[in-house]
């Protein structure tokens, strides 16, 4: 605050300069003591002071002086600088006097000379008090209008509606977003029944008007904080769907006097999250169809989420087992089909394999023509238990096709455990995943070897001793191989799980004669394996494993 100042005034000196050395002593520490021998002097140090940015507090005159009047003074004075507290000092004012001052000037106080010290200290001191109060309130008040000021300015600017209603829920305030949303001129004059008709407020995505006591306003009014979005707006041109925020506003009692409403168009957003949500619905199509053409196994195989972090030459050694299955004379076949015919055909059969190595925990690695190579991580059971449940599915399928121009299907599945190396290979256009290794070529190879067996199902040694349950197979060994590159021979075992019933139990019932006769076979002892492969066949006349062998024995 500037300094302030005491202004004194009258036409007596010693009256003058007694007054002034009274305030000086009780005030002089804080407030600058001036005096003026007549009013126009008064006058003139009033503006004096002004210019130099000191304020006048108090002005204390006598009534009568030459020129100038006391009651004269003070009113111009009033006019002037209306903050200023006057008050009248003076022995000799008629009535008329002082109610001149008093309705012209706003007359602080009277005192009468002589003066009583207390008294006029104390006036003085309550005037000071009294014009400082009213300082502060105005500065408060100059605070509060800037801050108003402000508020409005930033509230019509932000770019979102706002809206205040009293408790009968009139609209009170509409910021220009509100009024540009509401399409509003004016406030209209409604109540809280009228709010959703007067605003054309429907419930999102139908034509039914918003409940009017289910309004989030309505509901702020009674004391609740409201968050929602199932709000439009409906204009003739468009539609507008809102996020709404209400809250309640209490006075200091704690009531609820107002409750204020934030809202925004989210138009964007609306057709932001629809295009967000018809690009997600796409790339997981997308994923979709590519798992089809790189199983989702594969990818976590490679420690990867996605076909896009594939990179050429990336590998990773596994144990797994792998199983091939191709169709039996599929060339013969396919040459009395038309290409169109083949495909059909071929996917036709595909359908129904691929359910039993899935379901298994297995996966597809690739499709080679009619050919089917799987891999299996859980577990030997799972390889074993996918190709038991193919050969039962294809045995119901061929019971569809028993006619001339549709001949039953046979397959040969060939199963090995062990060590591989899964990865990716190609160039720079086109990569492919694979799976390399020993274990691989082994399992093409028993696959191959069904044929030359006639049997449907070979498994090696390395799958049977990762059996967790062996003994619940039907199984017999049926040879030794000589794998390229390796010392050891390889046991080669039939799994005969899914033959008809009467070949199970015919081949269970001669298994221990036929590995008997298998162990002469490869001892050299040929004439004894033959002996036992006769016993063998004369119990079970269909073995044609054992009749391979026993051509073999000459």
């Amino acid at each position: 605050m500037n300094e302030i100042a005491i202004l004194l005034v009258d036409d007596e000196p010693m009256v003058l300069e007694s007054l002034s050395e009274e305030l000086q002593r009780n005030f002089g520490d804080n407030y600058s003591i001036e005096a003026a021998e007549s009013g126009e002097e008064a006058l003139e140090i009033l503006e004096e002071l002004q210019t130099e940015g000191i304020e006048v507090a108090v002005v204390i005159s006598d009534q009568l002086m030459p020129g100038i009047k006391g009651d004269e003074l003070l009113s111009q004075i009033h006019l002037l600088y209306p903050d200023i507290l006057k008050i009248m000092l003076t022995g000799q004012a008629g009535v008329e006097a002082v109610g001149n001052s008093v309705n012209s000037a706003n007359l602080y106080r009277y005192i009468t000379k002589p003066w009583d010290t207390t008294d006029l200290n104390l006036t003085i001191k309550e005037a000071l008090g009294k014009y400082l109060r009213m300082k502060q309130l105005e500065q408060q008040n100059a605070q509060l209008r800037e801050n108003e000021r402000r508020l409005t300015q930033f509230l019509e600017a932000i770019p979102i509606g706002v809206s205040v209603h009293d408790v009968t829920g009139k609209l009170t305030y509409a910021n220009h977003k509100a009024k540009e949303l509401l399409k509003l001129e004016v406030l209209p004059d409604c109540k809280i029944e009228q709010l959703s008709d007067t605003f054309n407020v429907y419930q999102a995505e139908t034509k039914e008007l918003y409940p009017s006591d289910q309004l989030p306003i309505v509901r702020s009014l009674a004391g609740e904080t409201v968050h929602c979005e199932d709000m439009e707006i409906h204009h003739p041109d468009r539609i507008i769907p809102l996020e709404v925020l209400t809250t309640p506003i209490r006075d200091e009692t704690g009531q609820i006097s107002q409750a204020i409403a934030t809202f925004q168009d989210i138009s964007g957003r609306k057709q932001a999250e629809a295009e967000r949500e018809q690009y997600t619905r796409e790339l997981f199509e997308l994923n979709e169809a590519l798992s089809r053409f790189v199983p989702r196994q594969f990818l976590q195989s490679l420690a990867h989420k996605s076909i896009t972090e594939i990179q050429l030459g990336e590998s990773v050694q596994k144990e797994m087992s792998v199983l091939f299955a191709d169709i039996r004379a599929f060339t013969t076949r396919s040459e009395q089909m038309t290409p169109e015919d083949t495909f059909k055909f071929i996917n036709s059969y595909l359908r129904r394999m691929e359910p039993a190595i899935i379901e298994n925990g297995g996966f597809i690695d690739k499709y080679i023509g009619d050919e089917i190579m799987a891999l299996f991580e859980e577990s030997a059971d799972s390889a074993v238990n996918a190709a038991v449940t193919m050969l039962k599915i294809l045995a119901e399928y061929n019971l569809t096709r028993q006619r001339p121009d549709r001949l039953p299907i046979e397959i040969g599945i060939g199963i090995n455990t062990g060590k591989l190396m899964l990865g990716t290979v190609g160039g720079n256009s086109r990569i492919d995943t694979t799976a390399i290794g020993d274990t691989v070529n082994l399992g093409s190879r028993l696959q191959h070897l069904t044929k030359a067996y006639n049997t449907p199902l070979l498994i090696s040694h390395h799958t049977l001793a990762c059996l967790e349950e062996p003994m619940k197979y039907a199984m017999r060994a049926i040879a030794q191989v000589q794998v390229r590159g390796k010392s050891r021979k390889v046991g080669v075992f039939e799994v005969f799980e899914a033959d008809p019933n009467d070949q199970k139990q015919a081949k269970l019932e001669t298994k221990q004669i036929f590995e008997a006769a298998l162990i002469h076979y490869y001892a050299g002892e040929i004439e004894s394996a033959k002996s036992l492969f006769n016993n063998c066949l004369q119990k079970n006349p269909s073995d044609r494993v054992a009749k391979i062998y026993l051509k073999k024995c000459g």
